[in-house]
């Protein structure tokens, strides 16, 4: 949806690297919540457009389409990003993969960004799982540099006072590979399954989905 929804266009701004850029001439692109109301300057919201370059459906089914254009005809890309006072849009995550801990959304994208930071680090996914108490909790999929030794309590040191403690993943899973599709993309829906059944979370998975 990057490449669909906006044009990087950075007009030389080389303090907007990074950035996804701004929305193109006579295409509207704006950032909504779940309610579907635009969000403030600097918010998280799901990145929508709307305009010539948008679809009007999937071919022969309504159904889909209802899934991903609302009735005010904002087609829903399932990217949630940011919207600086200068119009240019930061992507920060998937809708899908957001998680909400006891009422606050969290962004994995955030969060495994700032892991790459530590030197230790090679890898690292950050996914959420089950929790009975909070709903969700974060868990971090590590593969540590090579001939590097790393524990959980030196990750949750090199966190602390730099990003807050409900971002901290609770739970750590170091791995060499990650499981992926064949065309190499990370499929974060095994490594839940993977966690849920490694940490015992059965049973905090089915009060979730109840």
């Amino acid at each position: 949806s990057e490449s669909t929804l906006i044009i990087g266009n950075l007009n030389g701004h080389s303090h907007k690297l990074g950035s996804m850029g701004k929305p193109v001439p006579l295409y509207d692109v704006h950032l909504l919540d779940i309610d579907g109301n635009e969000v403030d300057t600097g918010e998280t919201g799901e990145i929508c457009a709307r305009g010539y370059m948008t679809m009007k459906g999937y071919y022969n089914n309504p159904q889909a389409t209802r899934l991903v254009i609302d009735e005010n005809h904002w087609l829903h890309s399932g990217d949630l990003g940011t919207m600086d006072k200068d119009g240019y849009v930061r992507m920060v995550g998937r809708l899908k993969e957001m998680v909400i801990r006891g009422g606050e959304n969290l962004y994995p994208r955030e969060i495994e960004e700032f892991l790459h930071q530590h030197p230790k680090i090679s890898d690292v996914y950050v996914i959420g799982v089950p929790d009975v108490k909070y709903g969700e909790e974060l868990c971090a999929w590590v593969k540590v540099e090579e001939g590097s030794t790393l524990t959980e309590e030196e990750i949750r040191s090199f966190c602390d006072g730099k990003i807050a403690r409900m971002k901290i993943p609770r739970y750590y899973r170091f791995c060499d590979t990650f499981p992926m599709t064949v065309t190499g993309k990370i499929q974060k829906g095994e490594m839940q399954k993977v966690s849920i059944a490694e940490l015992g979370l059965e049973k905090a998975a089915e009060i979730k989905t109840a």
